[in-house]
């Protein structure tokens, strides 16, 4: 059997080419971390400008997740994922070329959009392609390839900018973009079916694609239930401070705190992008073989916290701790993308890029608030001065911004807890039950 007909082999070249496409996604949405210097001093922006630049990658991603569950469901993955990374590229090219800040804003904007649809997308392919019980392995691992978009947007990134510009960069991104989208669109079908291909052992056969009365009525019910809820205010606060940090406000930390290169202070982004490759897979994994879901999600939810309380706390620490702290901390973090096979597992197979979607809207919409809010925390502590171009903040300053993140972290981990005993009573009544049936 050739490789393109054998389905074990083609579902992998699929997932390959789409999430090659998610790839770009994480590298754009951190890459305003590295190239901060640089776009204030081309746009001549304070650090709530900057903060605003950044964040509008998130305004149109965020509101399209429903959309995107919703278009991936009814269309199908291919076609949508296709659309939705030829838009992104578009965008990066218009970002590249942008001569001021309104129309550098509008091209972010433009990618976010079209990066809207790529993760659910990505799930949506696992779903139809791989076994129940290697989703939570496949989250982890489609994550992951997302966690090395944002290593991407450390070193790698910093080093593409300091020798072709951030122009060039961007450019350089958008045509690749455009390369992955024809690649989804040859390789990346909607399942072994839709391919032409024999099914693939102990995969569940659904529909590619669901009708609108069914998805309306998915909806509704996925509204209603109390664990949706707990997972996306979980998800604002998690993704919301995850991203402001290691996608904006991290690098500049270092620097300013530590009077280091912004190559340099990549490297230190770049170790805990290691840690968040491992952690997402390892914690998939552990969750597939134990069944164990929410209480991975809870250790994960109490290390974020933690991690930037000791910031808060102690504000400048050394170097080689921080790198510690980002490597470790990111691998025990690993439990976060959990929160969607939680939802996935609690609703039909041809909900899943919807109601995956729903959460991940909150997610999103924290990463397009917190940059401003953390923005605006510094731009209380601006010292006045600035360094080729860019403003210094005050270690006061990183600290109060550290405390918000601390804070968010706490509330984030009692969400987890209460969806873990909530999941947790559920468990004992299904238990309950299936004995009363055996000795009925």
């Amino acid at each position: 059997m050739k490789p393109l007909s054998n389905p074990y082999h083609r579902r992998w070249l699929g997932w390959c080419v789409l999430v090659s496409g998610f790839f770009l996604v994480s590298l754009h949405r951190s890459s305003t971390a590295v190239l901060s210097e640089q776009l204030m001093r081309s746009f001549e922006t304070t650090g709530t400008s900057l903060g605003l630049l950044h964040s509008s990658f998130f305004y149109l991603y965020a509101a399209f997740q429903i959309p995107a569950g919703l278009l991936t469901d009814r269309y199908g993955v291919r076609a949508i994922a296709t659309a939705g990374t030829a838009a992104m590229s578009l965008g990066a090219l218009a970002f590249g070329l942008a001569p001021t800040y309104a129309l550098a804003f509008l091209g972010r904007l433009l990618v976010g959009l079209g990066a809207s649809v790529l993760f659910v997308a990505a799930l949506r392919f696992c779903a139809n392609w791989f076994r129940p019980d290697e989703f939570g392995t496949m989250t982890g691992v489609t994550f992951s390839v997302g966690i090395l978009g944002g290593l991407a947007a450390t070193t790698p990134l910093a080093i593409a900018a300091s020798s072709v510009g951030w122009r060039g960069s961007m450019l350089g991104l958008g045509a690749f973009g455009i390369a992955v989208a024809v690649g989804i669109g040859l390789f990346s079908h909607d399942s072994p079916s839709d391919a032409g291909l024999p099914p693939i052992d102990d995969v569940p056969d659904r529909p590619d694609v669901t009708s609108a009365a069914a998805l309306k009525r998915y909806v509704s019910d996925a509204i209603r239930e109390p664990e949706t809820w707990l997972l996306g205010v979980m998800l604002f606060f998690m993704t919301g401070i995850g991203i402001t940090i290691f996608g904006l406000w991290g690098i500049p930390y270092l620097v300013q705190t530590h009077d280091i290169s912004v190559t340099e202070a990549s490297v230190y982004l770049l170790v805990g992008n290691i840690g968040g490759m491992i952690g997402p897979t390892l914690f998939g994994w552990l969750s597939d073989r134990s069944g164990n879901r929410t209480g991975l999600i809870v250790l994960s939810t109490v290390v974020f916290g933690l991690t930037w309380g000791v910031f808060a706390a102690f504000g400048t620490i050394p170097l080689l701790l921080v790198g510690a702290i980002f490597l470790f901390s990111r691998i025990l973090r690993g439990g976060i993308p959990l929160a969607f096979t939680v939802i996935k597992e609690r609703h039909p197979e041809e909900a899943s890029g919807t109601v995956i979607g729903l959460i991940n809207t909150m997610g999103w919409i924290g990463a397009a608030v917190f940059p401003v809010v953390l923005g605006a925390a510094l731009d209380a502590y601006w010292t006045g001065e600035t360094v080729n171009g860019a403003r210094v903040y005050t270690e006061s300053g990183y600290r109060v911004a550290f405390a918000i993140a601390a804070a968010a972290g706490l509330l984030s981990a009692a969400c987890a807890v209460v969806l873990s005993l909530r999941t947790r009573d559920e468990r004992s009544l299904e238990s309950d039950a299936d004995v009363e049936r055996s000795t009925g």
